[in-house]
């Protein structure tokens, strides 16, 4: 018996797969069809050991088994199998997208996902390089029962794929990926819990509500994930196709996310007013335009503490949709470049509204390169609307951005985990910690003019050295009695050469 699949072979497979066609496609329609395939021989692999279980378990005929619908998480039909891809003649990309047809039509969760017509474009995917994808990925099985971590040896070959996909793409990259360092930071300061309603509004590849699953399942025992409540829009429809790929590739299957423009057409809706959450979770694409025309007949009241420039500046538009989107005891953790910290105009005025209205429970500045498609430096927003009661009327401020904050790399900086801890341990201390974080009250945010650029409350500059004056006076006679000194044996040794002195 061969051993189970671990990371570094199924590493080295998406490589070979995702070689194929580098040569010959751009990033976005290279990885497509690599994670297309992946999902669905995955698929395949794992229906087909439910099946294999049914017969052995349920004493049902192989026919019962690979027929039943409803005994399945995923029912892949006959003409769904990924062998039927080993035969196919030369329209190898058809085949794909009647594959992809066969799985959609039985499975309304991946209604969507998978079809792509860009697969029969010969020109992009030749019948040669899609045989040569298909024959990677055939003897391997992909199934949790054959696999070293079960459903996270694939969430994290996705993750993988998304993070190299998010690489090669560039200044796109970032609007669907957001570095798991800084999501898993996220995470563990909202601190999600069983039964919770959680949302991400802007969800690229979902990686916001896949980390708070996995922290609810770490961090509670016999944790019971049906009455979890997933859900998320992305403005995409490519992302959102990664997105549910993502989640069902982690092992989740119950989740609701929507196609469609967060701020123009809010698709998380139930009897025409936002859908509320205990928490949210949200990193949006920074400083984009959008169109605030009907924005002060909002139907969904959005932007009650104003309305944000069009050019430029929909942060704020965004911030205020997540906030809109928390329930009366909600918590949100938002990434944001950190021009909303301190630009003026309309935009401090919002600051001022969630400021007086006590809904900043922290703010923290992350290093600059950490994010893909962008050199800006971020930040995290947390906010709440039911902070604790020693929380009242304050602002954590926290300076992630040290030099001993996180680890410089060429390409993109990196936050460790002794990074992620240290700052969530500042967060859930909420106390003054010297050249780190610092808890602001009212009046001090008021003497700033609200304005919430983190080293104004946090002292970032190199602590002088401290001098010893009398050790230093010291120091100074000793040296000018040495001089004194050589200077004598100077003259001395000039004298008796015959110089006069």
């Amino acid at each position: 018996m061969s051993d189970k699949l671990d990371f570094p072979t199924l590493k080295s497979v998406i490589d070979d797969a995702a070689d194929v066609l580098r040569k010959s496609l751009n990033a976005p329609e290279n990885y497509k069809i690599v994670l297309c395939l992946l999902f669905l021989k995955r698929l395949n692999d794992n229906f087909i050991v439910e099946a294999d279980k049914l017969i052995k378990t349920k004493k049902l005929s192989k026919e019962e088994a690979y027929e039943n619908r409803k005994r399945h998480t995923f029912f892949v039909p006959k003409d769904g199998m990924y062998k039927k891809l080993e035969k196919a003649g030369d329209d190898i990309g058809a085949e794909i997208i009647k594959v992809c047809h066969a799985i959609e039509k039985y499975n309304d969760k991946l209604e969507g996902t998978l079809v792509n017509a860009e697969f029969n474009n010969k020109k992009k995917y030749s019948d040669d390089s899609l045989r040569k994808l298909i024959k990677i990925f055939l003897p391997h099985d992909f199934s949790d029962a054959n696999s070293a971590q079960g459903d996270d040896l694939f969430g994290d070959a996705y993750e993988y794929l998304l993070e190299e996909y998010a690489g090669e793409t560039k200044k796109k990259g970032g609007q669907f990926y957001t570095p798991r360092q800084v999501i898993r930071t996220m995470v563990k300061i909202v601190k999600p819990k069983q039964g919770m309603r959680i949302c991400d509004p802007t969800c690229g590849s979902g990686g916001m509500l896949i980390q708070s699953r996995k922290y609810i399942d770490e961090h509670t025992k016999n944790a019971d994930l049906t009455d979890l409540t997933l859900e998320g829009q992305d403005s995409n429809p490519d992302t959102v196709t990664l997105c549910k790929m993502n989640l069902v590739v982690h092992g989740i299957t119950e989740f609701e996310i929507k196609d469609g423009d967060t701020l123009n057409d809010p698709k998380l809706v139930k009897g025409g007013k936002l859908e509320t959450y205990d928490k949210v979770l949200a990193n949006f694409p920074f400083s984009e335009n959008w169109d605030s025309t009907n924005a002060a007949k909002d139907p969904y009241s959005r932007f009650q503490f104003g309305i944000p420039p069009e050019k430029d500046k929909a942060d704020f538009a965004f911030i205020q949709h997540m906030f809109a989107s928390l329930n009366e005891k909600g918590q949100a953790a938002i990434v944001a470049s950190q021009g909303v910290l301190f630009r003026g105009s309309e935009e401090q005025k919002i600051r001022e509204g969630l400021i007086s209205k006590d809904r900043i429970e922290a703010i923290i500045a992350l290093p600059e390169k950490i994010f893909f498609g962008t050199p800006i430096p971020g930040c995290i927003l947390i906010l709440n609307k039911n902070k604790p009661k020693a929380r009242k009327d304050k602002i954590l401020f926290i300076y992630a951005a040290g030099d001993k904050d996180y680890e410089k790399n060429p390409k993109r900086n990196l936050l460790r985990d002794k990074d992620v801890k240290k700052i969530v341990d500042a967060f859930d201390n909420y106390e003054d910690d010297d050249r780190y974080c610092h808890v602001a009250d009212l009046e001090e945010l008021k003497e700033n003019e609200y304005n919430l650029n983190v080293p104004r409350y946090v002292d970032i500059s190199e602590p002088e050295e401290i001098i010893d004056i009398q050790k230093t006076i010291d120091e100074l006679k000793e040296l000018d009695k040495e001089r004194a000194q050589l200077e004598k044996k100077v003259n001395a040794d000039l004298k008796e050469l015959g110089f006069k002195i």
